[in-house]
């Protein structure tokens, strides 16, 4: 079977997502974003890929979206009502709640300020929300016969999630952003041990390892505390929900210890929409917001005021928390046109900021910015970059892929060069093919096919036993000493294993309608034909592999076989002695080498005179009879 995952957007670039997945004759859309770099055509995906004729229901069997972000879904409006699709769309509660909020601000800055008139409507937005399905986390959707989709808690933002897509036998994860560490309002990202065929994870920060949390708010607050006392103004751009309401509890914080009595703004219109949702899906933040609830409203602000346009100009010290994120439009680029050229302020960039906006001029230095053909910024200001962003950074991505433990990894959402660095690391620490594509850049991956195998459940039962005592007694004797034995044998069993190593003989009963049926068993239950049956003392079951080798006989200058058979077995004896003898006895014999059940030597085919290395071995030894023929397969030549 083959997966197939075409980026659409976000391939090799941050801003538009939008990944196309074809897995077991499904086919997938994960999110529909928009580019915040630009404002033409290429602002939004190209569907043309999916269907230049316009039938994108036909194709598609769901569409998925993992948060409320515009690069995420905002060209969703667009794709359903504009283009035709009319499937189903999937998203968690939160996040159908908020995109309608954050759609329609960007109708009215695209349409209403910017002037264009080929846009979706007000209306169009809430036809398409119509069509949204929302999900629960860990609930189970099945949407059809075949496909189903899981949701997991991804931190970012409110109601953000990673979505575990499965079809018959083959599955994916996509990460969509994800955080993997709990901030001040939300919690960890954290997924099961899928052990999907593929990972689709966003890269955002692919080299970025940030310090520590506390460390980078001390710093924060520093900044803002030596500029407002200076007489400056601070701007600080972030996103309506998010971000904003993590600085903003920061913020909110430190004024009230320090006693501080400069004001402090927060620009956007959602603030008092943002704390119904907080309060609405309380149960999407973290421990601590829980917790203190029930006394107070974390985001009902003593210090921080709405904003109001009139204030730009007003003398003295302030703080003002603008929107949008990255300088683009709206209210943070007015501030900033205004504030900019005076070197006492300061601009406080707390996020990732994509190629071609003005956030991301700024974070490059550059002193005079064109914002548009009319406009230009002279920047004075202090310039500082503190990472608050909500996305994983190298170390977190590399968290989520031991989490997850994938097959197979694409990454997306990030910088070219930056993605090569981390795709080389991952392939390096895991030893797991990773991948990048290019937008409209096809990856084709073979996923294995399943076997059905029964097993007895005497076999199940005490393989499950023999492994809590094996783990359990070792590991707690090591750790904690011999008195906690008891107490964590009793955790682990009530405690669900992702894994349970079985020894047993997998049996291969013929069918004359289909595959042969397979059976696990205990070696003990084993019938074989009585014309085969071991004498009632012993019950083994032996294997053996011919392989054929490479010696070139005429450099060795040996006068006869024998002498090579000897050459042969002294060489094998030593490597085994060197990699196994310290744990398993090793004998040489005249004809090869014995350790346990497991015998290696060397033999020639008369008839081809070709020489062959021969290995047998008892079930029972299958992983030592592994290691022998890595052994062998790394001292002697195979055959070309």
């Amino acid at each position: 079977m083959t997966i197939k995952i075409v980026p659409l957007g976000a391939g090799q670039d941050v801003g538009r997502s939008c990944i196309l997945v074809t897995l077991g004759g499904k086919n997938i859309m994960f999110d529909c974003g928009m580019h915040m770099g630009y404002n033409d055509e290429r602002r939004f995906p190209d569907f043309t890929y999916i269907s230049k004729t316009g039938e994108f229901t036909e194709i598609l069997d769901a569409v998925i979206i993992s948060h409320f972000h515009l690069d995420h879904c905002g060209a969703l409006p667009f794709f359903t009502e504009m283009c035709g699709y009319d499937g189903p769309i999937y998203m968690t509660h939160p996040t159908k709640a908020i995109c309608p909020i954050l759609l329609e601000d960007y109708r009215k800055i695209t349409v209403e300020r910017k002037g264009e008139t080929n846009f979706f409507t007000s209306q169009m937005i809430k036809s398409c929300m119509k069509k949204v399905i929302p999900v629960n986390l860990h609930q189970t959707i099945s949407v059809d016969d075949d496909l189903e989709i899981k949701a997991y808690y991804a931190g970012h933002v409110l109601g953000a999630a990673m979505f575990y897509i499965r079809v018959g036998e083959e599955s994916v994860v996509y990460t969509g952003d994800y955080n993997m560490t709990p901030d001040r309002h939300l919690g960890s990202a954290w997924i099961d041990k899928m052990r999907p065929d593929v990972l689709i994870t966003e890269s955002t920060y692919a080299t970025t390892i940030r310090d520590s949390k506390r460390s980078r708010e001390r710093d924060f607050l520093k900044k803002v505390h030596d500029c407002v006392a200076a007489g400056g103004k601070v701007i600080i751009p972030v996103f309506a929900l998010g971000r904003a309401q993590e600085l903003c509890i920061l913020v909110e914080t430190y004024w009230e210890r320090m006693d501080l009595k400069v004001p402090i703004y927060f620009s956007a219109g959602l603030t008092e929409k943002a704390n119904h949702y907080y309060k609405l899906f309380i149960n999407w933040t973290n421990e601590k917001i829980k917790s203190t609830f029930v006394q107070r409203n974390m985001f009902d602000f003593k210090h921080i005021k709405p904003w109001n346009r009139s204030y730009v100009d007003l003398p003295g010290a302030m703080v003002v928390f603008a929107t949008p994120g990255m300088l683009n439009v709206g209210t943070s680029l007015e501030v900033f046109k205004k504030w900019a050229p005076d070197p006492n302020n300061m601009v406080i960039m707390p996020g990732y900021c994509v190629a071609g906006t003005v956030g991301a001029k700024v974070l490059q230095g550059q002193k005079v910015i064109d914002v548009d053909p009319f406009t230009k910024i002279q920047v004075n200001l202090q310039v500082r970059n503190l990472s608050f962003s909500a996305h994983a950074d190298a170390k977190g991505i590399m968290q989520l892929i031991r989490q997850c433990e994938p097959k197979n990894v694409v990454l997306v959402h990030g910088e070219k060069e930056k993605m090569g660095f981390l795709k080389s690391k991952i392939m390096k620490e895991f030893g797991i093919p990773s991948f990048d594509p290019a937008n409209g850049e096809t990856i084709e991956l073979e996923t294995s096919k399943a076997i059905y195998a029964d097993i007895s459940v005497d076999l199940l039962k005490s393989s499950i036993q023999k492994m809590r005592e094996i783990k359990n007694t070792q590991s707690v004797l090591n750790t904690y000493g011999p008195q906690s034995v008891d107490r964590e044998m009793h955790i682990d069993s009530v405690r669900p294993h992702s894994q349970i190593p079985v020894e047993g003989v997998l049996l291969m009963e013929p069918d004359k309608y289909g595959p042969p049926k397979m059976h696990i068993v205990d070696a003990d239950q084993v019938v074989l034909p009585e014309s085969k049956q071991p004498p009632p003392e012993q019950h083994d079951l032996s294997f053996e592999l011919v392989k054929s080798i490479n010696i070139p006989k005429i450099n060795l200058d040996l006068p006869d076989e024998s002498d090579l058979r000897n050459v042969l077995v002294g060489i094998l004896f030593r490597r085994f002695e060197q990699t196994v003898g310290k744990d398993i006895p090793i004998t040489q014999t005249q004809d090869g080498v014995q350790m346990r059940s497991v015998f290696v030597g060397y033999d020639e085919d008369k008839s081809t005179d070709v020489d062959q290395i021969i290995i047998r071995w008892n079930y029972n030894d299958e992983d030592l009879a592994c290691r022998a023929l890595g052994i062998v397969n790394m001292a002697l030549p195979e055959v070309s």
